[in-house]
């Protein structure tokens, strides 16, 4: 049985390289590379916010150096007109108040820190450096999470369709009913094949964008966590290439499956769109899982993991029994 396995492995392989999956990964890979390395970490280098001070009795003192003086509450709003990402402390009523251009809750709750910090620049006063992490790295962990999430969600989903669509076509499907092996070996075999891939792109991934002393520590969580998600893709892309009858309604499955599953989680974890009940989303909790293991913050969660195992073996077993309907025969 085991070298029936191997077979079917090597099989599947040689699909995927002449489908040109490896490919389309390849060049998914060599993207995503230069974007982090080239255009997001460059994008994403923020200077840090000018802080405007109006205050016309002179009432501050030991206030920090980095702080821009005014004259006028005109002058205050022209300064802030012209540097939008800017913060104002106007003191001319009595209390220092914090004024400026409204952009996301987080970041602006940040810029307001930020001001008042220079404002009273007392020792009591001084920020604490929190994690070890530079701005650059936490950027670099955070794209490399999301763009793998992203890949891993379309690769393991799209990629198995692709080989079976196409097998299907071919009447692979149908002689693997005639012949005397396990039925179940044909399904372990896809899922082995694309679960090597990913935890392949995961790693190369991984290490090209984060420094790799880092990225080697941060590893064996992540692969777990790949391991996962790559599992549940490809045994939910099986079942539906199994269920629908050409790839035209392949796509419409994907595109429900893109707007529900993956899009909420993007928003939510990349955007001030706030959505409460994205907690019990299934995909974002998988999604959170990968980012504390890119973090190096995994613990572990007993409940979350029963979850995933669970859902692995309600989709294998419906795995079977579709695959089994497909081939003519009952499970």
């Amino acid at each position: 049985m085991w070298n029936v396995f191997l077979s079917l492995v090597k099989k599947d392989f040689q699909m995927l390289i002449a489908g040109k999956f490896l490919i389309v990964a390849l060049g998914s890979l060599l993207l995503y590379t230069i974007f982090i390395n080239f255009g997001y970490t460059n994008f994403m280098q923020a200077e840090l916010y000018h802080v405007y001070l109006y205050d016309p009795a002179g009432t501050q003192v030991g206030y920090s150096d980095q702080i821009l003086c005014v004259d006028s509450s005109e002058e205050l709003n022209q300064a802030l007109s012209a540097d939008t990402n800017g913060v104002g402390i106007d003191t001319s009523s009595g209390e220092p108040l914090v004024v400026f251009y409204a952009g996301s809750e987080k970041a602006d709750n940040h810029r307001k820190d930020y001001a008042l910090s220079l404002l009273r620049s007392g020792k009591r006063y001084e920020a604490e450096s929190v994690g070890s992490n530079t701005p650059e790295m936490k950027q670099r962990r955070e794209i490399t999470c999301e763009l793998l999430f992203i890949e891993l969600i379309a690769v393991g989903f799209l990629g198995i369709a692709s080989v079976l669509f196409k097998e299907k076509q071919m009447g692979v499907i149908r002689v693997h009913a005639i012949l005397p092996l396990k039925k179940r070996l044909f399904i372990l075999s896809k899922i082995t094949v694309f679960l090597l891939s990913d935890l392949v792109f995961a790693a190369l991934l991984t290490m090209f964008n984060i420094e790799l002393s880092g990225a080697i520590s941060i590893l064996p969580a992540i692969l777990v966590q790949t391991a996962l998600l790559s599992m549940i893709m490809a045994l939910t892309g099986f079942a539906c290439a199994m269920l629908l009858r050409d790839f035209k309604q392949f796509s419409l499955a994907y595109l429900v499956i893109a707007i529900f599953a993956a899009t909420p989680v993007f928003l939510t974890a990349n955007t001030s769109v706030k959505m409460t009940w994205v907690r019990y989303h299934p995909f974002y909790k998988l999604y959170n899982e990968l980012k504390n293991a890119y973090f190096g913050t995994m613990h572990i969660n007993i409940v979350y993991y029963i979850g995933v195992f669970l859902a692995l073996g309600i989709l294998y077993f419906f795995v079977q029994a579709v695959f089994y309907k497909e081939m003519g025969k009952e499970g």
